[in-house]
C-alpha cells in the first residue's frame, strides 16, 4: 500500500469509499461517521496537509471544490432546503486527518454551528 492518508488511498482506489463525484481534480465521498443524514467529504487529489499550506497556485482548486460542493448539494436535493460548509484547520480547529477536505452536511435542520 502506498503512503499518504486514508483519504489519499480513498482517492486512489486502495480503501473502498461511496464515492460521489470525483473527477482529475477533487473526490467527494459519503463520511464513514456522518454527523448529519447527508455528509459528504470534498477533497482535491493532490494532498495540501492543512489551510495553512494552502498557496497562490491552489486558488482555482479550492474553487472547483466549493463549485462541486454546490452541484453535490443539488444533484442530492437539499440545496433549496440549505447546507453547510466546514473546513477544519489544525488540532484546535477540529482536523483529524490532515489532508483538507470540505464537509457537506445538511438533509436536516442542523442549528447553531458551534451548538450553542
Amino acid at each position: 500500500m502506498s503512503n499518504g492518508t486514508i483519504f489519499s488511498k480513498i482517492i486512489k482506489g486502495e480503501v473502498l469509499a461511496d464515492i460521489v463525484y470525483q473527477d482529475e481534480y477533487i473526490t467527494a465521498f459519503r463520511d464513514m461517521l456522518p454527523q448529519a443524514p447527508v455528509h459528504i467529504l470534498i477533497v482535491p487529489n493532490l494532498q495540501i496537509k492543512t489551510l495553512n499550506d494552502v498557496v497562490d497556485g491552489d486558488t482555482h482548486l479550492l474553487g472547483r471544490i466549493l463549485m462541486a460542493a454546490v452541484g453535490i448539494a443539488k444533484n442530492i436535493g437539499i440545496a433549496e432546503d440549505g447546507y453547510r460548509l466546514v473546513m477544519n484547520c489544525n488540532k484546535h480547529g477540529g482536523q483529524e486527518v490532515y489532508h483538507i477536505h470540505l464537509h457537506l452536511l445538511g438533509g436536516k435542520p442542523l442549528g447553531s454551528i458551534l451548538g450553542a
